[in-house]
C-alpha cells in the first residue's frame, strides 16, 4: 500500500474528503465501529505548541480505535536540534503506525512525512490546519444538512492558517466561500489560486473582500483569533487594525439564519462578541467535539487504505 498523508486539505481528492466525512458521522455514532489500531498499535502525538483539543481528541479517537495513542513532548525531543527531523522521523517510523504532528513549519512536517515510512498528519502548522476543518466541515455538513453550495463567510484575519485551511477545504467540497479581511492580513495568492482552481472543479467560488457588508445572508460565519502562536508580540498593533472586523453581534443579525464557529480557544470582546459565541447560533462546543471522529476517521483510512477499508476491520 502507497503511504499517504495529510500534510494540507487539499492533499485529499473531492471523493476522499466526502468519505473521511460520510466515515466520521459513522463513527461518531459507533465509536467502536473500526478498530482498525487493534493490537493494540501505537500513533505518536507530537506537540511542538500549546495544546488542548488537538492532543485529547487525538488520544481518545485513537483509543476508540483500539489503539495506543503515544504522547510525544516536541520540546524534550528536540526535534531539529538535538536531532534532525529526518532522523526523528526515521526512528518513529520504525516504532508506531503513523505520526501525528503539532508544529510550526510546514516544510518540517513535510521532511517527517519524507523519511517516517507510515502516514503522518498535520495537527496544526504555521501554514494550515486540515483536521480542524475536517472537523468545521462534519458540523456544517449535521446543521446544514449539505457542504456543496453554502455560503460561508470568514471575518478576522485571513491570513492564518486555519484561514488557508478554510479556503482549500471549503473550495473542495463545493462552498462559497467570502473572506472578510483587512489589507495585510488577507489570504496568500498561492492559497487562493489553489482554492480557486478546486472551486473551478467543485461548483464553489472564492472571493475576498474588506466590506463586511458582503457577508449578509451567509449560511456559515467563521472567525479565528487574532493573535495566533508565534504573533503575541503583534497583539496591539493587529488588534487595532482589525478591530474592525469582530464577528459582533450586529455582523451575525446581517445572516440571521446562519451558524457559528470558531476553532477556539476564543477571546470574547475581541475577533468575537460573547453573545454570538455563547449564543443560540454558535455551534463551536460541536466543532470541538467533531475534531475527534474526523480524526478518528483520518487516521483509519490512511492506515489501513482509503480503497481498502472492508467489513474485516469492523465489529
Amino acid at each position: 500500500m502507497t503511504v499517504r498523508h495529510l500534510l494540507a486539505d487539499d492533499d485529499l481528492t473531492a471523493a476522499e474528503q466526502s468519505r473521511v466525512l460520510d466515515l466520521a458521522a459513522r463513527l461518531k455514532a459507533d465509536p467502536y465501529a473500526v478498530p482498525v489500531l487493534s493490537g493494540p498499535r501505537s500513533v505518536a502525538i507530537i506537540s511542538d505548541k500549546p495544546t488542548l483539543r488537538t492532543q485529547v481528541s487525538f488520544a481518545a479517537g485513537i483509543a476508540e480505535l483500539q489503539g495506543h495513542p503515544m504522547l510525544v513532548d516536541g520540546r524534550l525531543a528536540g526535534i531539529g536540534t538535538r536531532e534532525s527531523v529526518p532522523d526523528v522521523a526515521r526512528v518513529l517510523g520504525r516504532q508506531v503506525a503513523a505520526i501525528v504532528w503539532r508544529t510550526y513549519a510546514q516544510t518540517d512536517l513535510e521532511a517527517m512525512a519524507e523519511h517516517a515510512g507510515v502516514p503522518v498528519v498535520n495537527a496544526l502548522t504555521d501554514a494550515y490546519h486540515p483536521c480542524q476543518l475536517l472537523a468545521d466541515l462534519l458540523t456544517i455538513r449535521e446543521h446544514r444538512g449539505t457542504l456543496a453550495g453554502q455560503r460561508v463567510g470568514w471575518i478576522g484575519d485571513g491570513a492564518n492558517n486555519v484561514a488557508a485551511s478554510t479556503l482549500l477545504a471549503g473550495a473542495l467540497a463545493g462552498m462559497h466561500l467570502q473572506v472578510v479581511a483587512p489589507e495585510g492580513y488577507q489570504p496568500a495568492e498561492d492559497v487562493l489560486t489553489r482554492a480557486r482552481a478546486l472551486a473551478e472543479t467543485s461548483g464553489g467560488s472564492v472571493q475576498v473582500s474588506s466590506d463586511p457588508g458582503v457577508l449578509a445572508g451567509a449560511d456559515v460565519l467563521v472567525t479565528d483569533t487574532w493573535v495566533s502562536m508565534g504573533t503575541e508580540a503583534e497583539a496591539a498593533e493587529r488588534e487595532a487594525v482589525l478591530g474592525p472586523y469582530r464577528l459582533t453581534t450586529e455582523v451575525a443579525e446581517t445572516a440571521p439564519d446562519g451558524i457559528v464557529l470558531h476553532c477556539l480557544p476564543a477571546y470574547r470582546g475581541k475577533e468575537i462578541d460573547a453573545a454570538v459565541i455563547d449564543g443560540p447560533r454558535s455551534v463551536v462546543w460541536d466543532q470541538a467535539e467533531n475534531r475527534r471522529h474526523a480524526q478518528k476517521a483520518v487516521l483509519a483510512l490512511l492506515c489501513v487504505g482509503f480503497g481498502e477499508l472492508a467489513g474485516e476491520h469492523r465489529r
